[in-house]
């Protein structure tokens, strides 16, 4: 029965298909950028980021090339930032061994560093037409419903079972707009939050749980571990309008960005104040801020913060920190998400 399913999702997927920056051409290139992008992403918030991405990197080469900080600060505001470290490791990769071009060949794919089975596959079968499958949370959701399959879709062992299945149909003329046609409908149709729009589904009808009404008890999921809840303090520290920043470690959360100083626990306004002097400043004022908290996907950060005026840079002896204004920070450093509750305050003179 499932082999049914593949002309009716083509043909939906071909009169239905978003008009997304990605799929103006086929091309390897734009097909590996956007697939990355769009891990943990949505595709309107993606948008942006590709053409600009593209615009300042247009290829496989460019990408090798390009400076860490100029790299970091064209994937400042999308996260999970060793994506695209592994895909500057890659690219050189690519450059090195195979001339520039991304390889035709969904093994060789894989090899690269940060390509999974997935990105290997809409890869492979959107750019070079190669019939192999590309299995996501979205693809899964929707394989889950047609088959009303009551196995985790989070192990990967049932993964594979999918992609098995999925192979054993693939249509060898049009694998990239099968690929896209499931990943399609578990986007905009056979959502996970919400109702599914199961009227407008090209294959209701071959659906197991829409037959027999239980389209809401899929996918079968564990349930998540929880995340580590870490209490913080953030330090905005000003001379005049210049803001205090550094790097972080090249290793770890967040590794290599810029970040505004912050500290483990919530501190008390005298307990910043003597952090500050530790950091060899000398505070002149301090007001606080309001809390805020940031998710990663295991640990959960809630933050309290102060603003501190330092005292001149030439009053005092040397410290560790980047001194920056607003619009050269905005320019040149790569300042985590999990700090815009506060970077807004990098705009505005301290109080006196």
């Amino acid at each position: 029965m499932l082999n049914e399913i593949v002309q009716p999702l083509i043909s939906w997927y071909r009169q239905n298909k978003r008009i997304l920056p990605w799929r103006d051409q086929k091309n390897a290139y734009y097909t590996w950028v956007s697939e990355i992008m769009l891990q943990q992403t949505r595709v309107e918030a993606v948008k942006p980021y590709f053409l600009r991405f593209i615009g300042e990197l247009p290829d496989v080469k460019a990408l090798a090339e390009c400076p860490e900080e100029k790299l970091m600060k064209l994937w400042e505001g999308l996260g999970y930032y060793n994506r695209v470290r592994n895909m500057q490791t890659a690219a050189q990769t690519v450059v090195s061994e195979y001339s520039g071009i991304l390889p035709a060949s969904y093994e060789e794919l894989l090899a690269l560093k940060g390509i999974g089975s997935y990105t290997a596959g809409a890869i492979a079968s959107i750019a070079y037409d190669i019939p192999v499958p590309a299995v996501d949370g979205n693809v899964l959701r929707v394989f889950s419903r047609i088959a009303e399959d009551r196995q985790d879709i989070m192990k990967q062992s049932v993964r594979r079972q999918v992609e098995e299945k999925l192979l054993g149909i693939m249509p060898k003329e049009a694998p990239g707009d099968f690929n896209q046609a499931l990943m399609e409908l578990g986007a905009v149709v056979c959502v996970p939050n919400g109702p599914a729009r199961c009227m407008e589904c090209p294959v209701a009808a071959l659906c197991k749980a829409y037959h027999h009404g239980t389209v809401d008890e899929f996918p079968v999921k564990a349930p998540k571990k929880k995340r580590t809840i870490e209490n913080r303090t953030v330090l905005v520290i000003q001379d005049g309008e210049r803001t205090a920043i550094h790097k972080r470690p090249q290793e770890g959360l967040l590794a290599g960005l810029y970040e505004l100083p912050n500290v483990e626990g919530h501190l008390s306004m005298d307990e910043a104040l003597q952090k500050v002097k530790e950091m060899n400043l000398e505070p002149l004022h301090i007001e606080t801020l309001p809390e805020a908290k940031h998710i990663f996907s295991h640990i959960e950060w809630r933050m309290t913060g102060y603003r501190i005026r330092v005292s001149s840079l030439e009053e005092r002896k040397e410290s560790s920190f980047i001194f920056t204004e607003k619009k050269q920070s905005e320019k040149q450093y790569a300042i985590p998400s999990a700090f815009r509750a506060y970077i807004k305050y990098m705009k505005e003179k301290p109080g006196k």
